[in-house]
C-alpha cells in the first residue's frame, strides 16, 4: 500500500520521498527454492549501524560465507566506510561499485548511492549497483537487499536486522523467514534506535532476537 508522506526539507527534488514505495515496484519476488546454494550473509542497518557493523566485523574470522551489507548511508561517506570496515577486519570488505563475484571471507557494501542486485550464475553469487527509486524511502534499501537475497539464495542465507529508525527491511525479512532462512533482529537494549528491528519482529519475521555479542556468534557459527 502507497502511503502519502511530506517531503523531507532537505530533499525538495526528491519526489521518492513523496510516498513509501514496495520493492515490487522495482524488484519482483522470486524466492528461491533451491536447497543446495551456497551459504550467504545479509545485514542491513541504519542508525547507529556504523558502530554496531563495526563492533561486529572486527570480531569476525576469515573463514566465513560471503556477507553482503546495506547501511544507510550518504552516497560521500560510502567509500571511508567501507575502507573503514576493512582497515578493522580479518574480513575483506568491497564497495560495490560495479558487478562483482561474490568469495568466501569478504564482504560487500552497497554504495551510498544505488541499491545492490544479486544473482547466481557460474555457480557463484554476483552482486552489483542496481538503479531505480528509493524503496521504503530509502536507496540503498534493505528491502531490497533482503528480497535479492531471497530471490538467488533462499534457506541458505543469514539475515540480519541491526538497529535503525523506520522500517526499511521488514518487507523482505519476512520473505526470508516464510522461505525457511534463519533471521536475527538486534535487541531493543542493544541498539541506537529499535525501530526496524522491532518492526521484523512485530511482523513475525524473526527467529532470534540477540544482543551484538550474540549476533557475532551466530555469524561466526553460520558456515
Amino acid at each position: 500500500m502507497i502511503q502519502h508522506n511530506k517531503i523531507h526539507p532537505k530533499d525538495p527534488k526528491d519526489d521518492n520521498l513523496r510516498v513509501k514505495l514496495h520493492p515490487d515496484v522495482l524488484l519482483p519476488k522470486k524466492p528461491c527454492k533451491d536447497p543446495l546454494r551456497p551459504k550467504l550473509i545479509a545485514i542491513g542497518a541504519s542508525t547507529g549501524g556504523v558502530d554496531a557493523l563495526s563492533v561486529i566485523f572486527e570480531n569476525l574470522p576469515n573463514t566465513l560465507p560471503p556477507i553482503v551489507v546495506v547501511q544507510h548511508i550518504p552516497k560521500l561517506f560510502g567509500t571511508s566506510f567501507a575502507k573503514r570496515l576493512d582497515s578493522l577486519s580479518k574480513v575483506k570488505v568491497f564497495e560495490v561499485t560495479e558487478k562483482m563475484y561474490l568469495q568466501n571471507s569478504c564482504a560487500y557494501l552497497a554504495s551510498g548511492d544505488s541499491h545492490i542486485l544479486l544473482n547466481y550464475e557460474h555457480n557463484a553469487y554476483t552482486a552489483q549497483p542496481f538503479e531505480g527509486p528509493r524503496i521504503s524511502r530509502h536507496k540503498p534499501s534493505v528491502d531490497i537487499l533482503f528480497r535479492s537475497v531471497n530471490n538467488v539464495a533462499g534457506k541458505s542465507a543469514l539475515g540480519i536486522i541491526l538497529t535503525g529508525m523506520g522500517d526499511d527491511g521488514s518487507i523482505g525479512i519476512k520473505e526470508l523467514f516464510d522461505n525457511g532462512t534463519t533471521t536475527i533482529a538486534q535487541s531493543e537494549q542493544s541498539c541506537v534506535v529499535f525501530g526496524m528491528p522491532k518492526k521484523a519482529i512485530e511482523v513475525g519475521a524473526i527467529t532470534y532476537v540477540l544482543d551484538l555479542d550474540q549476533i557475532i556468534e551466530k555469524i561466526i557459527n553460520f558456515k
